[in-house]
């Protein structure tokens, strides 16, 4: 992909990364690529994963300066991208298509776009945080046979420039951890192409999942940005707070929220409910403490269980396995 950085006195900067582009889909190993970039007016690192048929991108930047960018992504094999938006917002106008693509934090989509020329553009201090999978056309196309309505009739539609929604939808807990899964990968040799192969598949699952589950707009409580930053607030504030957790009540005071309208707009955005968050939460954090080295019992005191015995509970009724199992 070539990208170019415009300043507001109209100097451009021109990045290549085709060096970083698809590799070889009958490469039998993983092929990994880290970059960091470090200029006057962005700094951002940026992940590529490249197996047969997938490859995975995630990174950060940080803009210095307001920018706008192009991108041009014409050389590219075909492909279907699932985006995910992990923080930052912005508009992609796609100048091939006449498409406008918006974007926001936690928001995920599944697009198919054949030729890309566009831009977008950054203010000054924007942070902007991603993680796309992109499979190819046939791997999709054999994935999508016979799966479910909204893959299916996505993938009939598939020679056209679209998305598989016009609205995105919020990435879900179960989303955010099969991405910390993958970014946080461990493996190595055959089984880490087996294992992110596993994962790529989930991640479509769920996508495949929220969007045929997804409510109308006018069933929606959080209707504004504003809506959103109060529950993206109020999940902040339960995990800060996830030893000793506030009541609903008390979130609710908090944020500024009624309980109804916390209740309902917390499902929307994390597709779980409130204190189902933070339960998952507590677990996850649970399970790298225990292998980081602490004990049982300084995880289950740390976590704010009542006791070992109501910890070791809740951790096999999630993992399938007791806390000793896992530790250290």
């Amino acid at each position: 992909m070539e990208v170019t950085f415009c300043d507001k006195h109209g100097k451009t900067t021109n990045l290549d990364f085709s060096d970083v582009s698809f590799m070889p889909y009958d490469r039998p190993k993983i092929h990994q690529v880290h970059r960091k970039l470090d200029l006057p007016f962005m700094a951002g690192e940026a992940t590529q994963l490249s197996a047969k048929d997938i490859d995975i991108i995630y990174g950060s930047m940080l803009m210095k300066e307001s920018q706008t960018v192009r991108f041009s992504s014409i050389t590219e094999p075909e492909h279907i991208e699932m985006h995910f938006t992990l923080a930052g917002e912005g508009c992609l106008n796609n100048l091939s298509s006449g498409k406008q693509y918006r974007f926001s934090g936690n928001e995920q989509n599944l697009h198919y776009t054949p030729q890309f020329i566009g831009s977008s553009h950054y203010e000054e201090g924007a942070v902007h945080k991603f993680f796309e999978i992109r499979l190819t056309k046939h791997f999709f196309l054999s994935l999508a046979q016979d799966s479910s309505p909204m893959l299916m009739d996505f993938a009939e539609k598939v020679d056209q420039a679209m998305e598989v929604s016009a609205q995105n939808l919020p990435i879900s807990l179960a989303m955010h951890q099969c991405i910390h899964d993958i970014m946080h990968l461990q493996m190595t040799g055959g089984l880490k192409g087996l294992f992110l192969q596993s994962k790529c598949i989930e991640l479509l699952t769920l996508q495949a999942q929220a969007h045929e589950h997804a409510p109308d707009c006018g069933d929606r409580v959080c209707k504004t940005s504003q809506d959103k930053e109060r529950i993206y607030f109020a999940r902040d504030y339960l995990v800060d707070h996830a030893a000793c957790p506030p009541s609903l009540t008390e979130l609710a005071r908090v944020t500024g929220l009624n309980e109804f309208k916390l209740k309902k707009g917390f499902k929307e955005v994390f597709d779980t409910s409130v204190f189902g968050y933070l339960n998952n939460f507590r677990l996850n954090e649970a399970k790298t403490s225990l292998l980081s080295g602490l004990s049982i019992k300084q995880v289950a005191e740390q976590m704010g269980y009542s006791s070992v015995q109501h910890f070791t509970r809740a951790f096999k009724e999630k993992f399938g396995v007791t806390p000793g199992r896992v530790v250290v």
